[in-house]
């Protein structure tokens, strides 16, 4: 039976990662998207927001891995 366990124990944890590899996916899709949006926009868009084509310009040159809200710098 405690082989049973252990199976049931690495199987959790198998899917586990599988879900946080996927959520990290998805969320650096995510801020791909957000990015190619923010450089689309017209200045007086950008300035309706609170930013300017220099800010966007720094988002844009950042990595899909650097996360403003979850680290990755």
């Amino acid at each position: 039976m405690k082989g049973q366990q252990d199976v049931s124990a690495v199987e959790k944890h198998s899917i586990h990662v599988v879900s946080d590899l996927l959520h990290k996916l998805t969320r650096w899709y995510e801020l791909h998207r957000e990015r190619e949006m923010l450089a689309g926009m017209s200045d007086e868009a950008l300035k309706d927001i609170g930013l300017s084509r220099a800010d966007v310009a720094q988002e844009a040159e950042r990595h899909f891995w650097q996360d403003p809200l979850g680290g990755g710098k």
